[in-house]
């Protein structure tokens, strides 16, 4: 019987989280009080004075207070900041739903929130354990020895054959992409969220929640997507013990966002997320074979 009450419990409070998740954002109602502006002295109705904007409740100082305004010089104070890193975490697609559908002073800017996220995964990075740093180090090293001395081969080499300038070619088209993985990191990643973007709308541009979802609505999907994974990989770089499986955990991590967004079935959104997969690689590697491709045609073939 105890058993049962437990589980009973747990089942209560998981439909009431999920309840919890589906509602909109709760925005403070208008203060009814009369208030007098401590600053330009306007006597008014509302949480904010409509003459200077200063907030009915400012207060005296204490140290929460403090802390926000210390945030806000950085631009992370306001509109919403703490209110979207939980959601990203606890309700991400029902966060992206709201914010497309009108609720946008509720929640912190997409794209500003991307590039403070990626300067302070960058930033945190620094800290990552030597172990992980060793390995990443190694992988990118060994890939660039093997393409430079593909490309050393024909150096100082005239008269070479197609095959050897498509060679060429591909060798310092991968060797280029390399080195922009490892010191341009956060920018490949944003070029990548865009190109995934464009197999995503194809599934998702009719759905049974917005059934007509635009091109630019999804691209800021992607966009607080994008912060989503960055703070679950800023929480795996920090956490020594976690194995490289949580990578193929992570890269699969939008399913929810999507399903939850989409209001497709579990399946169906995983599916479609594979497929969309398949398609960034086949885009991938279309720019990176017609890259080489051009490569050929265009090399000077005197290095």
């Amino acid at each position: 019987m105890m058993t049962i009450g437990i589980m009973s419990n747990i089942a209560g409070k998981w439909k009431a989280f999920c309840e919890w998740q589906q509602r909109p954002a709760l925005i403070i109602k208008k203060s009814a009080e009369q208030h007098c502006c401590a600053t330009c002295g306007e006597v008014y109705q509302g949480n904010y004075c409509p003459q200077c904007g200063q907030s009915a409740q400012i207060g005296r100082y204490s140290f929460r207070k403090a802390t926000l305004l210390f945030l806000d010089v950085w631009g992370v104070g306001n509109r919403g900041m703490f209110r979207t890193l939980r959601d990203l975490i606890l309700r991400p697609g029902y966060l992206i739903r709201d914010y497309i559908s009108g609720m946008q002073s509720a929640y912190f800017p997409p794209f500003k929130l991307v590039f403070l996220m990626t300067a302070f995964f960058m930033f945190v990075n620094f800290g990552i354990t030597q172990e992980k740093q060793t390995e990443y180090d190694q992988g990118y090293q060994r890939a660039s020895k093997e393409y430079k001395e593909s490309i050393e081969k024909y150096e100082g080499k005239k008269n070479l054959t197609e095959d050897e300038r498509l060679d060429l070619a591909w060798s310092k088209v991968l060797y280029l992409l390399n080195e922009s993985l490892y010191e341009k990191t956060a920018i490949v990643f944003l070029v990548i969220m865009f190109l995934l973007t464009i197999p995503l709308y194809v599934f998702f541009r009719k759905t049974p929640n917005i059934p007509d979802m635009r091109f630019s609505e999804l691209l800021v999907a992607m966009v607080y997507i994008m912060s989503m994974l960055e703070i679950y990989a800023i929480l795996y770089y920090q956490i020594p013990f976690i194995d490289d499986s949580f990578f193929y955990a992570w890269i699969f991590l939008p399913v929810i966002p999507l399903k939850q967004l989409s209001g497709f079935k579990w399946w169906r959104t995983i599916l479609y997320v594979l497929l969309a997969y398949l398609g960034l690689c086949l885009l991938i590697f279309a720019g990176i074979w017609g890259s080489a491709e051009i490569l050929a045609l265009t090399y000077q073939w005197s290095i």
